[in-house]
């Protein structure tokens, strides 16, 4: 009864290891040289313990001595083990689990609009929200999916919508793998700039474009003394940069059709009492549109 009990319990753990360790349909690594194993022999636990893959691809265990491990999956290693133990009649019929615990060579690269860009290790089981919080987190200008290239499969990356900072975020349940690779897109900035309440850069958060409208209603409205007749888009394309009034008075009144707005493009409010000529708007917004705070475009 005592011995029923125990394999059944058996059965639970290694359910739950499996499933901590490979959810959904995550390919199984390799075990490498530097990574260390959990190493579980039923009802042995003198023969158990944590054992480091030496540079040789081998881990040293009690009894059985050196055994090569490198190139296999922890399942496969498992087995291995199984047998060796088997055939040197050391056990009758042995039980084994190997769990990889901590990847010595295959960290996980986060690259892109994050506060830390760089190589994190993979410790564990490793989820996408856990690896970017780990990496700072994204920026104001990160774009609201994320691209990941699993190791296993380069040819053939993923895009997975990310969205942390909505008014109900869906954190992903994915695992990341040891190896693979997260890059996080920059997303088109739209900046407003000069007399308005709010002034600087707005990601656009998956959207190509945004209307002069939208625009000002993110930078809150105008401030005091501001010259809507004489607002200002310079935007930059293959010939250069351009300057254009846009009568913001006169699509706020329906008089004029509303002006779609482009990554990068900078709309400036002048105020009524500062005449500027247009080469000195154009050089002062340019200088501006540096350095200003960037803000997500919504909370969706």
């Amino acid at each position: 009864m005592k011995r029923m009990i125990r394999v059944v319990l058996l059965s639970l753990l290694l359910a739950g290891v499996v499933a901590a360790q490979a959810p959904g349909t995550s390919p199984a690594l390799k075990i490498g040289s530097g990574d260390l194993l959990d190493v579980a022999i039923y009802d042995n636990p003198d023969l158990s313990g944590r054992f480091r893959v030496d540079e040789k691809g081998a881990i040293t265990l009690p009894l059985v001595g050196s055994v090569t491990v490198e190139g296999l999956t922890a399942e496969q290693a498992a087995a291995k083990l199984q047998e060796r133990y088997k055939s040197e009649d050391i056990l009758k019929s042995p039980q084994a689990t190997v769990f990889i615990s901590e990847y010595a060579t295959q960290g996980i690269t986060v690259n892109g609009e994050v506060k830390s860009p760089g190589l994190y290790p993979a410790l564990g089981v490793r989820m996408l929200n856990d690896v970017i919080a780990a990496a700072g987190g994204e920026t104001p200008t990160a774009a609201d999916n994320v691209i990941i290239t699993r190791k296993s499969d380069p040819a053939h990356p993923i895009t997975v919508e990310y969205r942390p900072t909505a008014l109900t975020p869906e954190k992903q349940n994915l695992q990341i793998m040891p190896g693979d690779t997260i890059m996080v897109p920059r997303a088109g900035i739209v900046y407003v700039l000069g007399a308005v309440q709010r002034p600087g850069g707005f990601a656009l958060e998956g959207r190509e474009t945004l209307t002069v409208m939208e625009a000002m209603a993110l930078a809150q409205g105008t401030a005091h003394g501001a010259s809507l007749k004489h607002t200002r888009l310079v935007r930059t394309d293959a010939q250069g940069r351009h300057e254009t009034l846009v009568a913001v008075n006169e699509i706020f009144k329906g008089r004029a059709p509303d002006v779609t707005l482009k990554d990068g493009d900078i709309l400036y409010v002048p105020t009524s009492n500062g005449k500027i000529a247009a080469s000195r708007t154009l050089d002062a917004v340019i200088g501006l549109g540096s350095g200003v705070a960037l803000y997500r475009a919504s909370n969706r």
